[in-house]
């Protein structure tokens, strides 16, 4: 007759136990991967800005778009599905690379908007002084985008979202000599200086996904001009395979809240883009950033060569930023005209 050991039947099912949990936690993790790896949809930014004039009883006035842009742009950002990963330090936000990546580039293009209100859209001249709130918004978005100890990333931002609205709500009121937003010709084309750069580095980085022969026009063929140190005549550019997707999602990070940005500058500059007849110039780069949010038919950013068989999602990115930068300069010298 046979016995049952007791011990060994009781270390089984305890084993089974362990493996069950185990894999109900990876298929839970893997669900709420799947889940929190959703770009946010695109918002009106005319509309939030004057649901948020009526809650206030305010009036919608020149710079109000803009600062709600920016706002709800952060907020959406920091609310999404799963909140703020980027400084996340247990599964799965620390095992995700995908939305911490369309984060950093939202940040990005926060703090370029933020400086921009700070130097030139608040500010008459250069000899005038900043406007209180946005001389405390700026260094506050500019806090490292992964820092979890206090404080941490989430609360920095929220912090100059804070003084964003503030500087928003003086705007609105009746002391004439509180806050300005002045839409000029030549403050737009400033800030649309800073965001060329970006889509330009942007383009390069994304294009170099399948390795490029650049030739070195770093001295622009000046005669005169030097450098630090010498380079190369050519160089060969490629993007390491780990940072492919990276470089993707940051890009797409930065150009959902330019568009949601650009759309609201529309409304703010409009008499200024209509005078130097640069709108039609302006509406180009909205809707070429807008074909550059297109949905993703793909579980994977994928890098096929680029006259192969597969696609290269990198490339048909770098080319609506590429596009959308063309438009842009035609726009930036439209308003430096006089």
């Amino acid at each position: 007759m046979q016995t049952v050991d007791s011990g060994a039947s009781s270390t089984s099912w305890f084993a089974r136990g362990v493996w069950a949990v185990l894999v109900l936690l990876a298929l839970g993790t893997l669900g709420l991967m799947w889940w929190w790896d959703t770009e946010p949809d695109h918002f009106d930014p005319v509309e939030v800005a004057r649901q948020r004039a009526s809650l206030n009883n305010q009036r919608v006035v020149v710079g109000s778009a803009t600062t709600a842009a920016l706002v709800r742009s952060a907020e959406v950002m920091l609310d999404k599905r799963g909140g703020y990963l980027s400084n996340d330090k247990f599964p799965p936000g620390v095992i995700m690379d995908n939305m911490p990546n369309w984060e950093f580039g939202v940040v990005t293009a926060s703090r370029d908007l933020t400086r921009a209100l700070r130097n030139e859209f608040s500010r008459s001249q250069t000899q005038s002084v900043e406007d209180k709130d946005l001389q405390e918004a700026e260094p506050l978005f500019s806090s490292p985008n992964d820092r979890w100890l206090l404080p941490s990333s989430e609360s920095q931002y929220r912090k100059a979202i804070e003084r964003i609205e503030s500087y928003a709500d003086r705007l609105a009121d009746d002391d004439l000599d509180d806050a300005q937003f002045y839409a000029r010709a030549d403050n737009l084309a400033d800030y649309l200086s800073v965001v060329s750069t970006r889509l330009g580095s942007l383009s390069q980085r994304l294009s170099a996904s399948v390795g490029q022969a650049r030739i070195d026009t770093d001295l622009a063929n000046d005669a005169n001009a030097q450098q630090s140190r010498p380079a190369p005549g050519e160089r060969m550019v490629k993007t390491a395979w780990s940072k492919i997707d990276d470089n993707f999602y940051e890009a797409r990070g930065y150009t959902w809240a330019l568009r949601e940005q650009l759309e609201a500058l529309r409304v703010d500059f409009a008499p200024v883009l209509r005078d130097k007849n640069a709108l039609v110039s302006l509406e180009q780069v909205i809707r070429e950033l807008e074909e550059a949010q297109g949905p993703i038919h793909s579980p994977m950013v994928l890098n096929g060569t680029p006259f192969g068989f597969f696609a290269n999602h990198s490339l048909v990115l770098a080319n609506y930023i590429s596009r959308a930068n063309a438009a842009l300069i035609d726009l930036r010298e439209l308003l430096r005209r006089g």
